[in-house]
């Protein structure tokens, strides 16, 4: 049973999308120092127009898009594998993208590259992790085991977590620090390499529209394999696609902003509160929520650096605002007839 009826689901997207994009004004005007917006339009104040163009602009955008990325990656990953706990992490894209992003801090692409480097390099390791569960989680006649892909996943990540550790126990303190901050999740144009923003918006742009395009497929799924292959869904070529896509999104995600969790987790299961399982509403309504979502989380810890006298990494926000609130939806449903 979802609070909002089937009629008005196209009037709750335009909310969402309305909210979204008041919350991206704000997050674009306000900030730990005053900018004169006309004069940083105009070209009047050239100092505002920098920091408006080439910081909150870039940064409001990028959250909006790795928020989209990681709600409808969630969402698609806990559809194809039937598992409400799957979030867009388990299945071992963190644990490679963390290995390929803290490898290239450390090795020569770092310093050749730069920040691009180590988001090239997150980007291929998030992609060679989920090749690697993908073969590791099928059975002889090429299916795709869900309960593997979960167990692989996460034993993954404990062997990327101890990779990671090891590499931060043998480099200097200030090269440590930099990986911790990544790690923990941050939208600081210091991580932000140049043309991320473009390209992340470009990948994610993609691989929502090939989500979308599976959203029947996905409710086909739902009633189960065999009932779906009886009206036309190959349920293995959905699955294969569900996965592309969503190691996509994830892989984009990850490289532009490290881990920042719960965003994928929580998302979903407030979606699906909301508006029902029809993944032809769910998909974008997770993306626009998603993305809505961590804007508003990006805002307040720049908000909150007068009171702290340093900025947070958004990470630990949405972890903070994240457990709370999947523990309420939880026990909301757990009280459901």
């Amino acid at each position: 049973m979802s609070l909002v009826a089937r009629s008005n689901r196209p009037l709750f997207l335009l909310v969402l999308g309305v909210f979204l994009l008041v919350f991206l004004g704000l997050s674009i005007a306000l900030g730990v120092s005053r900018v004169d917006l006309i004069g940083a339009l105009d070209g009047s104040a050239p100092g505002d127009r920098l920091v408006l163009l080439h910081e909150r602009l870039p940064r409001t955008l990028l959250a909006a898009t790795v928020g989209a990325s990681l709600a409808a990656a969630g969402l698609a990953f806990q559809a194809v594998l039937n598992n409400p706990l799957a979030d867009p992490y388990i299945i071992g894209v963190a644990g490679g993208a963390a290995i390929g992003g803290t490898l290239a801090m450390i090795l020569p692409i770092g310093m050749l590259l730069g920040q691009l480097g180590v988001s090239l390099s997150a980007f291929l390791g998030g992609l060679g992790a989920i090749l690697l569960t993908w073969r590791l989680s099928r059975d002889r006649l090429g299916h795709l085991r869900a309960y593997q892909v979960l167990l692989v996943g996460v034993v993954f990540n404990t062997f990327a977590s101890a990779v990671i550790m090891f590499l931060k126990s043998v480099v200097r303190a200030e090269k440590a620090q930099e990986m911790l901050l990544w790690l923990m999740g941050t939208l600081s144009s210091d991580i932000r390499a140049p043309g991320a923003v473009a390209a992340s918006i470009a990948v994610t742009a993609v691989a929502l529209l090939v989500l979308y395009r599976l959203a029947p497929a996905l409710n086909a799924l739902a009633l189960g394999h065999e009932d779906a292959a009886t009206v036309g869904v190959d349920p293995g070529r959905t699955t294969r696609g569900v996965f592309v896509a969503g190691s996509l999104l994830v892989a984009a995600a990850v490289s532009v902003a490290g881990m920042i969790g719960f965003v994928g987790l929580i998302v979903p299961h407030a979606v699906r509160a909301l508006v029902g399982s029809d993944h032809r509403v769910t998909i974008p309504a997770s993306a626009l929520l998603g993305a809505l979502f961590l804007v508003a989380a990006d805002l307040a810890t720049r908000m909150l650096f007068p009171v702290f006298e340093t900025e947070a990494p958004v990470g630990v926000l949405t972890a903070l605002i994240g457990g709370p609130m999947f523990v309420y939806l939880l026990r909301r449903s757990g009280d459901r007839p």
